[in-house]
């Protein structure tokens, strides 16, 4: 194949790298979107790409099957990042729905096909408009694109033993918790309020049942707190996407050898 077509060896390895980060990236990884689309939009996306990037030639020989499993590790490892950073929505979730009294009922999400909370689900999905609404799908595509910029096509190696590598992991995985705990905060916080609320009545009224009364009163507390800082949210959720692209650029310049 190389020796009738000579661009082929370099457009696999883009091609290898485009499928494997849609393997792992927010929306394009879903289940409800078939593998032949996914594949036929990785393929385009792959000549787009050859065109634009400078591809050096290449030859199907032993190093070049390092090459292939080095493409397919970078764009697993890309979109694994931009996912871990935007599950912090469904932690978020997790958190409320712990208080609110709904963490007994999960969801199973078509999207992924795992349990998910209820809160969390709907957060997540309001956020993934809000994420195609900005064109943050857009700079998803550029994400994969750029990658070129600081992980060449020829680069053979990859620094996973590296310190500062498993150091960015674990920083991001960090952050993530911190960006859920903030985001649930302002519910949490008031759930909490209502807990000691219902123990100071379970106190004073001991003739009032408040295992009934109490699970009404802190869902409905939980849906107007929730429809108060449904803003508050969502900007804290375009902060995210923005710690999502820039966890991207970090671990490309640690990919690259920056």
């Amino acid at each position: 194949m190389a020796e009738f077509f000579p661009a082929f060896p370099a457009f696999l390895l883009i091609f290898v790298r485009v499928t494997s980060f849609f393997l792992m990236m927010p929306l394009f990884s879903y289940r409800t979107i078939p593998s032949s689309h996914k594949i036929g939009i990785g393929f385009f996306l792959a000549v787009i790409m050859y065109s634009a990037v400078e591809a050096p030639e290449l030859e199907i020989d032993g190093a070049y099957y390092l090459l292939i499993m080095k493409e397919a590790l970078v764009g697993v490892m890309i979109g694994f990042i931009a996912h871990l950073v935007i599950s912090a929505i469904q932690i978020a979730g997790g958190f409320i729905d712990f208080q609110m009294g709904f963490a007994i009922a999960n969801v199973i999400d078509p999207q992924t096909g795992a349990q998910s909370p209820l809160t969390g689900q709907y957060l997540y999905t309001i956020a993934l408009l809000f994420l195609l609404a900005v064109n943050g799908h857009h700079l998803l595509l550029d994400g994969i694109f750029y990658s070129y910029q600081f992980v060449p096509i020829d680069q053979v190696w990859l620094p996973f033993g590296s310190k500062n590598m498993a150091e960015f992991v674990i920083e991001t995985f960090n952050s993530m918790f911190i960006i859920a705990f903030q985001m649930s905060v302002p519910v949490v916080g008031c759930l909490f309020l209502v807990d000691v609320a219902l123990g100071i009545v379970a106190r004073t009224v001991p003739q009032l049942n408040i295992f009934v009364v109490g699970l009404p009163v802190k869902i409905a507390v939980s849906f107007i707190v929730l429809i108060a800082v449904m803003g508050v949210m969502m900007y804290v959720a375009g902060e995210l996407f923005s710690s999502m692209f820039t966890a991207m650029r970090g671990l490309l310049e640690l990919m690259g050898g920056a």
